[in-house]
């Protein structure tokens, strides 16, 4: 799954449980430390909370370790994982959610804290606006000066970024495509050109 959805907007959903406030707050983020930052943040705007547990994604749901989670003194288990888990079935990739509790006086013991926990996530995934992220590929190559006008008419046709003609002995071209096009446009300029390309390292 070389695309994958990302959160568009954020999002703070809040509900009472037994008297103790839970707000669950969404972000996407890009990196560890953007996610990190966001948790560290919340601590500062609202160091009377008795806890904020979180639980990130960073990268293609699908195949990122780029996760964690934490309790932040709940119940070992019972918020940053049920939290997580949430996350990993939603398909849902640079995330990061966190769970504010204000402590009302009622202990909700560990299930209905994974409930809790757990549940002010989906709550907040179940309005949460989302949108597409595609993964691109560095593809360089050079052509001569005649097969500028073939090769812009190729690329034209494929999901790419980035587009640059450094103009030299030869043409030096480089670009983003799409991962799941990498291949088929790589072909392409190769069947048009006759394998006559002289192809970069790409990564």
């Amino acid at each position: 799954m070389p695309s994958y959805q990302v959160p568009a907007a954020p999002i703070d959903v809040e509900e009472i449980i037994k008297n103790s406030q839970f707000i669950t707050r969404v972000r996407n983020v890009t990196t560890v430390e953007a996610a990190k930052g966001f948790i560290k943040q919340l601590n500062s705007e609202f160091p009377d909370a008795t806890h904020h547990c979180w639980a990130y994604i960073v990268g293609n749901p699908s195949s990122t370790t780029l996760l964690g989670c934490s309790d932040d003194g709940e119940p070992s288990g019972t918020a940053g994982k049920p939290m997580l888990n949430v996350l990993q079935h939603s398909g849902i990739g640079d995330i990061v959610a966190v769970c504010t509790r204000f402590y009302g006086g009622t202990k909700l013991g560990t299930g209905g804290l994974t409930r809790a926990y757990g549940g002010g996530v989906k709550l907040a995934l179940e309005s949460l606006l989302t949108e597409e992220k595609v993964e691109y590929k560095s593809l360089e190559f050079d052509i001569d000066y005649a097969q500028q006008k073939d090769c812009e008419y190729i690329i034209k046709d494929f999901q790419v970024e980035g587009v640059n003609f450094d103009f030299q002995t030869k043409i030096s071209v480089s670009l983003q495509v799409a991962i799941e096009q990498y291949e088929e446009l790589k072909q392409a300029i190769q069947n048009k050109f006759k394998g006559q390309i002289q192809w970069k390292v790409t990564n």
